[in-house]
């Protein structure tokens, strides 16, 4: 992230307050949900406080009658139906803005992902982004929905039974309503302490998330080295962590609720002494009574908005640092699409940089259509890093790259990567079936034309073995398949783009020794006529290369021919000497 986990994050209801912003689109549904509430809330205390008045107006009586009841009891349902009515309409319409709201985030947060650049994917844990998009946006879902309800109602519902009471009996208003301030005390102190543990809790649920994903994806590895009980305990861990924070969150929220009751049946004690000694009459003492009950179910609710309010901050919190990270890696205002087929490409004294690392410094390169480039060197040598310049997963942090005589941050991003195509020694295929897998970028494709991928990629023959040919689901990523079989599908969906920029990372190296030889027959003819960048570990797959880059350090320390290389006796003849210690090459004979 660009800012740290651990960072002090702003004021609750600053980020409440951009929360709610939200829901802007949605006003309309959101001010007939505050209008409903209201009518709903104002119609409870309505009748309370009418209550003692019309007894007393038309009885004038403690004793009534039952036709006398009857006409009163009748009054009741039409209250409570309208409220009813109003109070079901308006939470239908508040928690269908607050869940509106939450997808916007979880799409917007989803979305960001896609923007940013692979620099940010190497400093996240994908546990905790997970735990950010999909759980602290149910946290928030939970908690803006009882929010907005409860403020759509219970403030209506406590300023009409101030009203009564005041109508009631000021002096005794006033005293009942002392009590009141003395509440905001402990919402405030638990709110704060709620804030902070949830936001402890929301951080160290992500980290149980990575380990849960590391166990479930290195499963083979886990198992092979018999490391169980040491992811078990990794987890078990995280998930106390978890648990220890999630306690201290409902002891605090629990804290709030018998504090409010025991301040508010304090006031309602001093209000029953008052009324016994100025001699108010049963039906004042009741409809009172009332109101005051009536306020308190709105400063229980309210003051539970306050703990929701805390809760849903913290995780909205993450959320927005997430959707505030900045895109390293956009288009420009004026980038144009690019034209025109792919001529020269030119490294001009580029170097890049992971932070304070040096990875790249100084390369200085001029590649012609058509040229075959391998790159070979050491582990961490900038190989990678050099390759991954090109579609722009990163930009360089000094010099500048060009494609056609023309820096490549002046395309748009889209039309710059639609030139290149990548298959990687690290398959990816998705949890989808074989035909969806090698379209993929290319959904509109034919099916002929699938096929004819899959063909030159030697994968047709296995594919129609499948149980569903093409359509067969391949789990996720592609665990039905074999190794050498997800990479084919891979080079089917490069064959499938058919770009004119290729990078091939060792595309071949999960291939057995026949699936080799038929695959890189046609790598070969698909490299024909296209420029080709292709990293290389085994150095029998390019001896044909039109050059061959040796890195040393993220500098070109040689660059020639194999042949020629091998003359130099330098760095390429010492790496090749490693790998064919034992095997004379047939390029020396």
């Amino acid at each position: 992230m660009s800012k740290t986990p651990d960072m002090v994050p702003q004021n609750a209801n600053e980020t409440y307050r951009r929360l709610i912003g939200h829901t802007r689109p949605y006003r309309p549904r959101l001010i007939l949900g505050i209008l409903l509430g209201a009518v709903s809330g104002f119609s409870m205390s309505g009748i309370v406080g009418s209550a003692p008045k019309v007894l007393e107006f038309f009885f004038g009586t403690q004793n009534l009658t039952t036709n006398q009841m009857m006409i009163f009891a009748a009054i009741l349902p039409v209250f409570a139906l309208v409220s009813g009515l109003c109070a079901y309409f308006a939470t239908y319409c508040i928690q269908w803005v607050g869940a509106r709201v939450v997808m916007d985030l979880r799409n917007a947060a989803f979305a960001r992902l896609q923007e940013l650049s692979l620099e940010f994917y190497t400093k996240a844990r994908s546990g905790d982004v997970m735990s950010r998009v999909i759980n602290d946006t149910n946290v928030i879902e939970k908690s803006v929905s009882h929010v907005l309800g409860d403020l759509a109602k219970q403030p209506f519902v406590l300023i009409s039974a101030i009203s009564v009471v005041i109508w009631l009996n000021w002096r005794l208003a006033i005293i009942s309503l002392l009590v009141f301030p003395v509440c905001i005390i402990p919402i405030t102190i638990f709110g704060r302490r709620v804030r902070r543990f949830s936001r402890e809790g929301q951080k160290l649920l992500g980290a149980a998330l990575s380990v849960l994903q590391e166990a479930v994806g290195g499963v083979r590895v886990v198992k092979a080295f018999g490391m169980e009980d040491y992811e078990k305990g990794r987890f078990a861990a995280q998930s106390k962590g978890v648990f220890s924070r999630s306690i201290r969150v409902a002891r605090a929220s629990a804290a709030n609720e018998p504090i409010i009751v025991f301040i508010s049946m304090a006031g309602l004690s001093l209000v029953l002494i008052y009324a016994h000694s100025t001699g108010m009459t049963i039906y004042q003492l009741l409809g009172f009574g009332g109101a005051m009950m009536l306020m308190y179910n709105p400063v229980k609710a309210l003051s539970k908005i306050n703990i929701q309010i805390q809760v849903s901050s913290a995780a909205a919190d993450r959320i927005f640092e997430l959707i505030d990270t900045p895109v390293t890696v956009t288009d420009k205002p004026d980038a144009v699409e690019f034209a025109g087929p792919v001529g020269a490409i030119g490294f001009e004294n580029v170097s890049f940089a992971y932070g304070e690392t040096k990875v790249l410094d100084g390369v200085h390169l001029s590649v012609k259509p058509g040229e075959f480039i391998a790159i070979v060197g050491q582990s961490g040598s900038g190989k990678t890093t050099l390759v991954n310049l090109l579609p722009r997963f990163y930009d360089v942090t000094g010099g500048r790259l060009l494609i056609n005589g023309r820096d490549v941050r002046d395309y748009s991003l889209k039309s710059l990567r639609a030139q290149i195509g990548i298959v990687t020694q690290d398959t990816f295929l998705f949890n989808d079936t074989i035909i969806a897998n090698i379209a993929y970028g290319h959904t509109e494709a034919a099916r002929e034309k699938i096929e004819a991928a899959a063909r030159q990629a030697f994968a047709h023959d296995f594919i129609l073995q499948q149980p569903q040919g093409y359509e067969t689901a391949i789990g996720d990523r592609g665990t039905m398949l074999s190794g050498g079989q997800r990479q084919r599908i891979a080079i089917a969906r490069a064959l499938l783009r058919n770009p004119p920029v290729l990078i091939l990372d060792e595309a071949t190296s999960a291939l057995d020794t026949e699936a080799e030889r038929q695959v890189q027959a046609a790598l070969d003819a698909l490299m024909k006529g296209r420029t080709v960048f292709a990293i290389a570990h085994r150095l029998s797959t390019i001896i044909n290369a039109t050059r061959i880059l040796v890195l040393d350090q993220g500098r070109i320390v040689e660059q020639g021919t194999h042949v020629e290389l091998l003359a130099k006796n330098g760095v390429y003849r010492r790496l090749h000497d490693l790998q064919f210690r034992d095997t004379p090459p047939a390029a020396e004979t």
